[in-house]
């Protein structure tokens, strides 16, 4: 299924593209998510969704395919695999960034996503209504990391690259947060002028504050009305069964 969302971050489109190309920066904000590790081109690590009582944890790792500074879009192949066993999900993301003014950033993204499993019962309509819901989410986070409060996360995300610190973003009016609770640990490199090891950051994972995408919560209506006839069917066959066995005594 294709689905597309349209929304806007306040901030100029070289920052905005900057973020788009960092899964640091990024990864934490989407629901759900842990992000393991990462390097230029590709991240790992973790979704949550929950329906009901029910809980899937994909684990997988997003590539980046495509890049176009000029036109400021990306391309980003992801895909994982519940844990149990109990279905799988893959995606390819195009994003779209455009200038609004200096200040603004239009971003949209279009999902071609393929889910097998519990979650892939429910059909498009559903998947639509929580895609619109975790978008929300996640451009509310992203906006809050990029507005005017986040200078001093930019300057600290910088300073981090090259000391090996890791910073922490700020949660979203949303419910989404990136948060980096241990410190980083560090390995010796070998310096590229010749003038000896340096610090390589290794930061741990950071997630978001959002423990899990809730099925229930982001489409309750649509969810709720594909499990009535299901619930129905139970009822009625446990109306059914106590019948024959009242019967039978």
């Amino acid at each position: 299924m294709q689905l597309e969302n349209t929304f806007t971050v306040p901030t100029g489109i070289d920052d905005a593209w900057a973020a788009f190309n960092d899964p640091q920066r990024f990864a934490p904000c989407f629901p759900g998510a842990t992000l393991e590790s990462s390097d230029a081109d590709s991240f790992v690590g973790t979704v949550k969704v929950k329906l009901g009582p029910i809980s899937l944890t994909y684990k997988g790792k997003g590539t980046y395919l495509e890049r176009d500074d000029a036109k400021h879009t990306v391309v980003i192949d992801a895909s994982g695999r519940d844990a149990r066993g109990n279905g799988t999900a893959s995606a390819k993301v195009t994003g779209s960034l455009t200038a609004v003014s200096d200040t603004e950033t239009s971003v949209t993204m279009v999902t071609d996503m393929i889910v097998t499993g519990r979650p892939a019962q429910f059909g498009r309509g559903v998947m639509a209504d929580v895609s619109d819901k975790i978008i929300g989410q996640f451009a509310s986070c992203l906006s809050t990391k990029l507005g005017p409060g986040d200078d001093a996360v930019s300057s600290s995300s910088t300073a981090a690259g090259a000391s090996g610190a890791a910073t922490p973003g700020a949660a979203g009016s949303g419910g989404s947060a990136v948060t980096t609770a241990a410190p980083p640990t560090t390995a010796a490199s070998t310096s590229t002028n010749g003038a000896g090891p340096k610090l390589v950051s290794a930061p741990a994972p950071s997630h978001s504050e959002v423990d899990a995408i809730d099925l229930l919560d982001s489409a309750g209506a649509p969810v709720l009305k594909r499990l009535v006839p299901v619930l129905a069917a139970l009822l009625l066959l446990f109306v059914v069964l106590r019948r024959i066995k009242h019967r039978n005594d």
